[in-house]
């Protein structure tokens, strides 16, 4: 025994240590026995008494509660101790009793533990006692954020929690030879780890695990947690976009272990979503776990591996306020144009820059999107509704031609008078000044169309002066003569080819006005079915 446990051992047998009961003012506790080697409390700071060098345990040891100093003055009496002289230990007055302060610490239970596990260890080999039988690993991965998502580059960048657990055989001990300790946290790099990695690891630097500390228990077992901020491939599928959702796969396995040296198992059905911390973009469906054994063409030797696969769905509500109300909005716009009216001179330069707004928005959502084939549901509605307001202008300016014609221009044929003037006029509701929905339509045949003919042959008043003409006397008159009667019919039939010419412009002014509002009603009912159909297929 050591001098300082045996002057312990002393000063307790004599009384001089209080009692457990005594400390503190509780009674009833029977101590535990004393740990050989401990320092005594009246031997600390006394060189060749004091607790050896390295004595001081790490996570979970006991230090000594005794004083380092010796007591003066009443605390000193009530020891046994008088004044600073040497101590005189009192008569025996207690029973047997040790005191809660001398126990040691295990600490150095733990040192000699490490040095007699690592002694003659390899962290190069295998740890198994039978190199024909694979080793039993076990995986589990847990989610705890998503960090980016890069649809161009087809990169998915998250922060995981990945925890490998298998038996080292050749770290095992006997905890009751130890102090009781059962297990320790030691760096990783001390025992030997399994090469588990990302196949599909896009990051440029490859980067692995973070080299945390690993739990070794005194049965062999070994869990390694290890945080990581990986980026891996995946592919993404744009075809619903802004409503799409993506499948991303998480690939773990050995890199040069076979199935028949490593089995490599997940230990959940799915990955560990409980510290997930919500994206504001991606929504988590899931995470579900398979295990695959794939042959590659390079080996013959199975190859098992891990996937996990993470279900993600894209939150829609910022692409829906900054991109597709704006060109549902935009696109209301278009039919507009054919409202307008033509005198403005504004109807194509409408059309144009309702295309060139909608052109902007395209380019937006293409700088986000990796280029494949697969065309985003957002830019089939942008390259539809660009297409139906290239067609509106075109329209546009068709009628506008037909609106101008001139008094040159061919009276209008029958089968457009009936179609456009008489049929698409009221369904359009497009009247003259004066006439509403409920007018009669002039027929052909009715008085107005009577009225119409007679104005087209000759001026009001003409027939009346021609008959006072034919009627007037011959003797009292100039009528009769033919430069003035030349003049008069001249005179006449300018007006009448003037009036002819007027009828055929508002014969055209009407068919265009009546085209504009049947064509305006159209893509109205155009860009209200795409709507309803980006939004059925986003549902």
């Amino acid at each position: 025994m050591e001098p300082g446990a045996r002057l312990c051992l002393a000063l307790c047998l004599a009384g001089v240590l209080p009692a457990p009961g005594e400390q503190g003012g509780s009674r009833g506790a029977e101590p535990p026995p004393p740990v050989p080697g401990a320092a005594s409390p009246l031997t600390q700071g006394i060189p060749g008494l004091g607790a050896p060098a390295g004595d001081e345990g790490g996570r979970g040891s006991r230090r000594a509660s005794c004083p380092s100093q010796l007591p003066e003055g009443p605390a000193a009496r009530s020891w046994g101790f008088l004044g600073r002289g040497p101590a005189v230990p009192r008569p025996l007055q207690a029973p047997l009793r040790v005191s809660p302060g001398c126990r040691a610490a295990p600490g150095r239970f733990a040192y000699k533990l490490l040095h007699d596990l690592f002694a003659n260890y390899s962290s190069a080999l295998r740890p198994v006692e039978d190199t024909d039988r694979a080793l039993n690993v076990t995986l589990k991965v847990t989610l705890a954020q998503i960090i980016d998502m890069d649809e161009r580059n087809q990169v998915l960048t998250s922060y995981l929690w990945v925890r490998q657990t298998w038996l080292d055989s050749h770290l095992t001990w006997d905890k009751d030879e130890y102090g009781g300790i059962d297990s320790i946290r030691i760096p990783s790099s001390y025992v030997w780890r399994p090469d588990i990695i990302l196949y599909n690891n896009a990051d440029e630097h490859f980067g692995g695990s973070m080299e945390t500390n690993v739990v070794l228990r005194s049965d062999g077992h070994i869990t390694w947690d290890s945080p990581a901020i990986t980026k891996s491939s995946c592919k993404v599928d744009v075809s619903y976009f802004p409503f799409d959702g993506q499948q991303c796969r998480l690939t773990f396995g050995s890199w040069t272990y076979n199935g028949n040296q490593i089995d490599l198992r997940n230990q959940l059905d799915s990955g560990d979503l409980t510290d997930f911390v919500e994206n504001v973009e991606w929504e988590v469906l899931g995470m579900p776990a398979t295990r695959n054994v794939i042959t590659y063409g390079c080996c013959s030797e199975p190859y098992p591996d891990v996937t996990y696969t993470l279900l993600l769905r894209r939150r829609a509500s910022f692409y829906i306020f900054n991109l597709l109300l704006p060109c549902i909005m935009v696109s209301f716009l278009a039919p507009l144009g054919f409202y307008l009216p033509a005198a403005s001179g504004e109807k194509v330069s409408l059309g144009v820059t309702v295309l060139l707004a909608l052109t902007v928005f395209q380019l937006l959502v293409a700088e986000s999107m990796p280029p494949s084939e697969s065309v985003p549901l957002i830019g089939k509605y942008y390259i539809a509704t660009m297409t139906m307001i290239t067609a509106s202008t075109a329209l546009t300016i068709f009628i506008m031609n037909v609106h101008h014609c001139g008094p040159g221009a061919r009276p209008v044929p029958p089968w457009a008078r009936r179609l456009i003037l008489h049929h698409m006029a009221r369904l359009c509701c497009v009247y003259e000044v004066g006439e509403s929905c409920k007018s009669p339509q002039r027929g052909p045949g009715g008085r107005a169309a009577a009225g119409d003919v007679r104005a087209a042959g000759e001026s009001p008043g003409e027939g009346q002066v021609g008959t006072q003409v034919r009627g007037c006397p011959w003797d009292h008159c100039l009528c009769h003569h033919d430069a003035l009667l030349r003049n008069v019919g001249y005179i006449a039939s300018c007006f009448r080819r003037h009036r002819a010419n007027q009828r055929r412009t508002g014969e055209w002014k009407k068919v265009a006005k009546v085209m504009d509002r049947f064509f305006m009603w159209v893509f109205f009912l155009m860009v209200f079915l795409m709507s309803v159909l980006v939004l059925g297929n986003a549902a």
